[in-house]
């Protein structure tokens, strides 16, 4: 469907606005603080891919610190994404959830590599933006694995997993690697990992060579693998807003002990209109996506570099 207006403004006016904005010790006395006074705000989940398949913006409210329950969902909301050519997809929750999913028609896939997409949100009479670009990503060549100890102290083996890519040479470039064994995604804390040119941020100039041995194995759970695991990688294309909101929520997550820093804000790319108005939390992304799925078995095993 062909629109040129997005809440009142033009698509093209709208990304060239974004794209400006988006430029600029211990006591040992007890404290009670307040943490459950704060405004609730509108929390965004919204990462779309070039893969096949219906794609999904979670929209929910920001919880007290100590309310376990699961956040509530944002229902009601208006949701869209524009690509730079006026295509506007839009994001319906069917079912009442705060799950808002656009469904492709036959042969249809959404996002397209090196264009822009404008995210719009109306909700609760505010209007939300947010943009990104989906950027090239690097195949992935290979899948395999190595026996090992899951650590010095058991007798038992398993498999470590390796992958193994090229980073895109020419140009800076910035990845999300994300592992699932048997169908279910590593999903702790510990396995949120971004790469800056196929290693970490400023190491070394590793433009167009392979990923570094850490990334390669980082794709392993504490226990490693067991023969006949189904294990799949991928490697996806972020932008760098992208790549630092990462690291900063994987230093938040993980903050504490002696020398943790200070807790602050992790930073979102989701901007209100208004700018006096509610703020929002979470990301909008859109990636390009490599994959590899394998099982464990002895064809893919290599002999151990010990």
């Amino acid at each position: 469907m062909k629109n040129n207006q997005i809440f009142g403004f033009s698509v093209i006016h709208v990304i060239l606005l974004g794209l400006l904005l988006l430029g600029m010790t211990s006591c040992e006395d007890p404290i009670d603080i307040n943490l459950q006074t704060g405004p609730s705000q509108l929390a965004i989940d919204g990462w779309l891919t070039n893969q096949p398949g219906p794609q999904t913006i979670k929209l929910t409210r920001t919880a007290g610190y100590f309310d376990a329950a699961q956040p509530p969902a944002a229902l009601g909301a208006t949701v869209i994404v524009a690509d730079e050519d006026s295509v506007i997809h839009e994001f319906v929750d069917s079912k009442g959830t705060g799950n808002y999913v656009w469904t492709p028609k036959p042969g249809e896939v959404f996002g397209k590599i090196g264009k822009r997409y404008l995210l719009g949100i109306r909700y609760e009479g505010q209007e939300y933006y947010a943009i990104s670009q989906m950027n090239p990503v690097p195949t992935i060549d290979s899948l395999v694995f190595r026996e090992e100890k899951p650590n010095p102290l058991e007798k038992r083996t398993a498999f470590e997993g390796e992958f193994y890519a090229r980073d895109l040479p020419n140009r800076t470039d910035y990845y999300w690697i994300r592992t699932y064994r048997n169908g279910k995604k590593l999903d702790g804390t510990e396995n949120i990992l971004v790469s800056y040119d196929g290693s970490f941020n400023g190491s070394a100039n590793t433009d167009g060579l392979l990923f570094i041995q850490p990334i390669r194995t980082s794709i392993n759970p504490d226990s490693l693998y067991n023969m006949n695991d189904s294990v799949k990688v991928e490697v996806l294309s972020i932008t760098p807003d992208a790549f630092y909101f990462f690291l900063q929520l994987s230093t938040q997550i993980n903050n504490g002990g002696l020398f943790a820093s200070p807790p602050a804000n992790v930073p979102t790319n989701v901007i209100n209109r208004n700018a006096s108005g509610p703020k929002a939390v979470g990301f909008f992304g859109v990636s390009a996506v490599s994959s590899k799925a394998v099982k464990v078995e002895p064809a893919l095993i290599r002999p151990s570099e010990d």
